[in-house]
């Protein structure tokens, strides 16, 4: 009964994952309708409409002390500077995909990882494997290859890896839920997101109002967008492997990299798919010896489970 249960839960995270990095992935479509309004404006949206969704439905679900973990000096201070890392990625990657920068984009989401690893060495003092280090040195050799074809760093990828490894970095040292900081972190920001969008109107450059009710609608949802897969990776993260979820990230960034060649139809010169073909093997590299971990750890939990006291 316990595996069929076990069996149960594993099948319904793993649904809630694909539905999570699969919204992610597909996001590329949605930003461009709302290309009216600028990525800044797009961005106040979001917040405002973020934090709206999200208190709407932490009165629905009737968690009225959910704040008690999280107003600890420590914790607010960790989640003002999450919030800022998460409005520059936010920010820059609506501006990305309205821009032609598709590809860039995700492979700013494909980097991510491996610069988490590298981040857990220089913040943490973790240490590396051999074969994570080989990870990163061809991470590190794709972005002087792709900058020497772009004629320059690629910027978009490089900002959006780093404020979202930042980001999760900042979550990692928070123990409360995502539905709870996200509300803390669209409350920090939202003074200023209003701020803005009063500004805009008081300029007469607003788009939300003035470009018909379909437009309106479109920039309300950004709210759900936002909130909407949140809660179907919360829910996956608790019911699935951390082996599971890591090979799950990688659905994102391949989604938006077939929309940005396939759909958008951005160039891929011959150095572009070399720096993406790094990429891709130390991707590879870091994702066995992680299952490799996962795999040696769990032996190594039966062993002791079976030991006598």
């Amino acid at each position: 009964m316990r595996s069929g249960a076990n069996a149960t839960r594993e099948t319904t995270g793993l649904s809630y994952g694909l539905g999570a990095y699969l919204i992610w992935g597909l996001v590329p479509l949605y930003w461009p309708l709302l290309a009216a309004a600028s990525a800044t404006e797009i961005l106040a949206h979001r917040i405002v409409w973020s934090l709206l969704c999200a208190g709407i439905l932490l009165l629905v679900l009737r968690r009225r002390r959910w704040w008690r973990s999280i107003c600890r000096p420590r914790t607010l201070g960790l989640l003002a500077a999450a919030s800022v890392f998460i409005a520059v990625n936010w920010g820059l990657y609506i501006w990305a995909v309205n821009h032609g920068h598709v590809v860039e984009a995700a492979l700013g989401y494909y980097i991510n990882p491996i610069l988490s690893v590298l981040l857990g060495v220089v913040i943490l003092r973790e240490r590396l494997a051999a074969a994570q280090w080989v990870a990163v040195g061809l991470a590190g050799a794709a972005v002087v290859v792709l900058a020497v074809d772009y004629g320059h760093p690629p910027w978009v990828s490089l900002i959006l890896a780093v404020s979202f490894a930042t980001y999760g970095l900042l979550k990692n040292r928070i123990n409360s839920g995502a539905l709870e900081t996200l509300t803390v972190e669209s409350a920090m920001l939202t003074p200023l997101a209003l701020g803005y969008l009063i500004w805009l109107q008081a300029t007469g450059a607003l788009v939300f109002g003035h470009h018909g009710i379909s437009q309106a609608l479109l920039l309300a949802s950004s709210g759900l967008v936002t909130l909407i897969p949140l809660l179907l990776f919360a829910g996956a993260a608790i019911r699935l492997p951390l082996s599971t979820m890591g090979l799950l990230q990688y659905l994102t960034p391949t989604a938006q990299f077939l929309l940005g060649v396939f759909y958008f139809g951005e160039a891929m010169s011959p150095a572009r798919w070399i720096g993406f073909g790094l990429v891709w093997v130390a991707l590879i590299v870091l994702t066995l010896t992680g299952l490799r971990d996962a795999v040696r750890r769990r032996r190594d939990d039966n062993i002791r489970a079976v030991e006598p006291i």
